[in-house]
């Protein structure tokens, strides 16, 4: 059947269930349904498309356009939602926005299970994957506002944790795999003074993805690098996958029963990275939830890490075959919840590839882009989640609006001249969108630093601005007036609001 919904300054055709529930809440409409659609009259508009992991594609198009999406189904698999992939319509995870001139329509989940949408020049569909209904929000105005509100609606539904300012020095960008213990006490060293308050342990420290232990480079054990971190003034960080393990790991070796199958009973790829393709537990299993509340109890509470670095958690969610018929969502939220159990309310809990809007209330903060590279762009790649500078950015900027219901992390920002190929002002956009999102980590080994560059670090660090959103990418920073708009638009692919 077809309702008319009357909203401030727009009227609205949705096509739905006769059954499906309508009210209206605070100038916009609340519909229970397992799937409707919205009528629009903008077919010269643009679609905001939101991404269903911290990697994934996210941002406007024209509506008359090509989709903002992967290609590479291997890539997809990895850093967005392959089995809703549309290479005609514009697909987004959990909430889309259409514009035209400056008036926007927001459609969005407040609860559901996998909630998706789809977008074209008539019409903006929303369904949930299994079916069931969910609860939606559909309002009318400026997108930046409507985005905004959203987040505070569906953080009322879900839950949130205090949204704190972070200072983090990573490993990553500096070691890679090879980071160890005399590397982290040398940087220990290094960073004493520019005003860091966490030093992170990045992968390369275990002995394999889904075996956490120490590697052979942590041969005095991971508690004694904790104790090196914490007694020299800083809070002691630690990169985690725990949901996930490679096929040559002890884990998958010999407990296979712990995880996610395909229909054919052989353990579902989660995901490709350290040159296989791994698995992921299921969550939904009760042997699989204690054996991830024992490694994070460990690390939390044996060892001393009270930051976590989650990463690769997305593969909770992963579809295929679960010991209970859940929501592929829910069993990824439940995951989270063990976690947050078994590392207490203290521990920060960041989470990289996590599904941003079933994070709340659980996370405290997440990763809202692919990951940061010394480089601007990769000529040889059109893929918007490789790792360079621009997909960061401009990915990043686009959830800027989540970043009052949960910690927003861009990635790494940039203060060596040496093996960096971005200019000043690429390093400067993103210091600025660093210091929007309250999040500003770094990983220059201290030794590439001049006394410069050291002193830069040392300012930025020190800053605490007011943040106030005022466009699609643009902003406040105590008065200060920031415009992404042109940095995004270096992407090829956005639109300045």
């Amino acid at each position: 059947m077809i309702r008319t919904i009357d909203l401030p300054g727009r009227t609205l055709a949705v096509s739905c269930h006769p059954d499906d529930s309508l009210v209206l809440e605070d100038g916009a409409a609340v519909l229970t349904s397992a799937r409707f659609a919205v009528l629009h009259d903008m077919p010269d508009g643009e679609v905001y498309r939101h991404g269903h992991n911290s990697w994934s594609p996210c941002g406007w198009r024209p509506l008359s356009a090509p989709p903002l999406r992967i290609e590479d189904p291997v890539r997809r698999r990895t850093a967005d939602d392959d089995r809703w992939d549309d290479p005609v319509r514009h697909h987004s995870s959990w909430v889309a926005v259409l514009e035209d001139r400056g008036h926007g329509l927001l459609v969005g989940a407040l609860e559901g299970e996998t909630p998706r949408l789809r977008a074209d020049t008539a019409s903006l569909e929303a369904f949930t994957e299994t079916g069931r209904p969910g609860r939606w929000r559909i309002a009318a105005g400026r997108p930046t506002e409507l985005l905004t509100a959203y987040a505070q609606a569906v953080a009322a539904v879900a839950g949130r944790r205090p949204v704190r300012p972070q200072s983090v020095w990573s490993s990553w960008y500096s070691y890679y795999e090879t980071v160890s213990e005399e590397a982290i006490a040398s940087e220990v060293a290094g960073l004493a003074g520019l005003g860091v308050r966490t030093i992170q342990v990045d992968d390369g420290w275990e002995r394999s993805v889904g075996d956490w232990e120490a590697g052979e480079r942590f041969g005095s054990g991971m508690a004694s690098t904790a104790r090196t971190i914490r007694d020299a003034g800083f809070e002691p960080g630690l990169w985690l996958a725990p949901f996930i393990a490679v096929p040559g790991s002890r884990t998958a070796l010999e407990r296979p029963e712990l995880f996610v199958t395909d229909p054919s009973g052989r353990p579902a790829v989660a995901g490709t990275n350290w040159g296989v393709g791994y698995y992921a537990l299921d969550l939904t299993r009760a042997d699989a939830q204690e054996h991830v509340a024992e490694v994070v109890r460990r690390v939390v509470h044996d060892w001393g890490f009270t930051y976590l670095k989650l990463d690769f958690i997305y593969a909770a969610a992963v579809p295929g075959v679960r010991r209970e018929p859940v929501d592929r969502e829910r069993a990824y939220r439940r995951g989270l919840e063990v976690v947050r159990e078994a590392a207490g309310e203290q521990a920060h809990l960041l989470g990289c590839g996590a599904l941003p809007l079933a994070s709340l209330g659980l996370l405290d903060s997440i990763r809202v882009g692919p990951d940061v590279a010394p480089l601007w762009d990769n000529y040889a790649s059109t893929d918007p989640s490789d790792a360079t500078a621009r997909n960061a950015l401009s990915t990043s900027a686009g959830r800027l609006w989540l970043g009052e219901v949960i910690g927003i992390d861009p990635d790494v920002v940039l203060f060596r001249h040496r093996r960096n190929l971005l200019s000043d002002e690429q390093m400067g956009w993103l210091r600025d969108l660093a210091a929007a999102c309250r999040f500003r980590c770094l990983s220059d080994p201290c030794d590439w630093l001049d006394e410069a560059e050291r002193e830069a670090v040392r300012e930025f660090l020190a800053r605490s601005e007011e943040v106030e959103l005022t466009g699609r990418y643009r902003f406040r920073l105590d008065g200060r007036e920031v415009d992404l708009s042109r940095a995004v638009a270096a992407t090829g692919g956005a639109y300045p609001l």
